[in-house]
């Protein structure tokens, strides 16, 4: 097979001229065809929930960072992390592009699903209590996503605790448990990959029944998705990543000529962990001390997705203004700390901006039903988001780094 045809990029877009052909020369006779898109996201839920208890429990037992570079590290993502979200859901509040598809997501979700939904409120006090699970295999069958970043929280802290004071038969069972989570956290990386293959086959039936039955018009709505995605994802370069660099007093101009072939590569290969050796290659050509690279690329490099987040924070609302569902602030909070924890926990995945967004929609109680049709811009959007993280790693890295005094 060509190796053009094995890419996903070209088999999305595939999937949207074809589901674009079939739905106008078949009409409203292919309204069954949107169902295989919900089945597709309904696979893909199932397999990252159990995929993010493994991930966060592994890094629990396996991470070891000195306590002040550990906080500075935490600080500094963190203040990233905020910016990228408050410019995803400014951006989204600014533009409302949601609106523009609320005919589509009319269409792709029953009436009874959006009765449902409409008017919805979230009480604080009693989701907070319902985070806390009555067993701890609940959140894995309610696919639970905050219940289960509470539990696994809970027992890597508890048999790390465990660990300090065990003798040494105790400490080889821990280190082969450990094993055992490394191998249960790739096992579930491969079935999302799998599962992650059929996402141009939803993606085809999802734009067959959309074109079906309103033509062309409902696709116009996704340009301004596009837009504002990308326009965001630029912001949070232009604005916090450049503000990073002259606060530790490096030229923005020999900063992007010693970086300018690594986010073209990282463009090309939609992936900052597949990127990570040429950005290591690029802080080294940076003078950045090896400590400080290996602290904010290599460790950091989960807690440096602020590409994801941003998109994510930005297509939470997208979805609900689509949907016409009202946001209060406990929703808007609750979706923000999902987003968070989901990029650290899966964002070595494939696609991995869309699948916790999947993940975020379901805890706060928003439709997932147009996800599908997301997908047939997101192939560009998710290479704006590599680019991103590994200017997220790269920055990370030079703010880090104190033998670079600040100016």
């Amino acid at each position: 097979m060509p190796k053009i045809l094995k890419n996903l990029s070209f088999q999305i877009i595939l999937a949207l001229i074809l589901g674009a052909v079939v739905g106008k020369i078949f009409g409203t006779s292919l309204g069954a065809l949107g169902e295989v898109g919900k089945v597709v996201i309904t696979l893909i839920k199932a397999a990252a929930t159990p995929l993010l208890f493994f991930v966060i429990l592994s890094s629990i037992l396996t991470s070891e960072i000195s306590g002040k570079m550990g906080s500075k590290l935490i600080m500094i993502t963190s203040f990233n992390s905020i910016c990228a979200l408050t410019i995803g859901i400014g951006l989204s509040q600014i533009f409302r592009a949601g609106e523009s598809l609320s005919q589509i997501h009319s269409s792709i979700t029953t009436p009874a699903q959006l009765a449902k939904y409409a008017g919805q409120k979230i009480n604080f006090i009693e989701s907070f209590i319902a985070y806390f699970p009555e067993s701890f295999m609940r959140p894995f069958v309610d696919n639970a996503v905050i219940s289960l970043i509470f539990v696994a929280l809970l027992l890597g802290f508890a048999l790390r605790k465990v660990r300090t004071h065990a003798n040494e038969e105790e400490k080889r069972i821990i280190e082969k448990f450990t094993h055992f989570l490394s191998v249960m956290t790739k096992m579930f990386e491969v079935a999302l990959t799998w599962l992650v293959h059929l996402v141009p086959l939803a993606v085809f039936g999802v734009v067959a029944k959309t074109v079906g039955e309103f033509g062309f018009e409902p696709l116009k709505g996704l340009s301004q998705y596009l837009a504002v995605g990308m326009a965001g994802l630029f912001l949070h370069v232009f604005i916090v990543y450049q503000g990073w660099l002259l606060y530790k007093g490096i030229p923005l101009r020999y900063f992007w000529g010693k970086v300018r072939s690594t986010l073209v590569y990282a463009w090309g290969v939609n992936s900052s962990l597949a990127t990570l050796p040429l950005t290591l290659k690029s802080l080294e050509e940076l003078k950045v001390s090896k400590k400080a690279s290996t602290l904010g690329a290599c460790v950091g490099t989960n807690l440096n997705n602020d590409g994801i987040l941003l998109y994510e924070g930005m297509a939470v609302f997208f979805v609900a203004q689509a949907a016409g569902i009202h946001m209060d602030l406990t929703t808007q909070l609750t979706a923000a700390l999902i987003c968070v924890m989901g990029t650290i926990g899966i964002a070595g995945i494939p696609e991995a901006g869309f699948i916790t967004l999947s993940l975020v929609l379901t805890t706060v109680g928003l439709p997932t039903e147009i996800l599908p049709m997301l997908l047939t811009v997101d192939w560009i959007l998710g290479r704006g988001r590599s680019v991103v993280n590994v200017l997220g790693d790269m920055t990370v890295s030079i703010a880090l780094d104190e033998k670079r005094k600040n100016v």
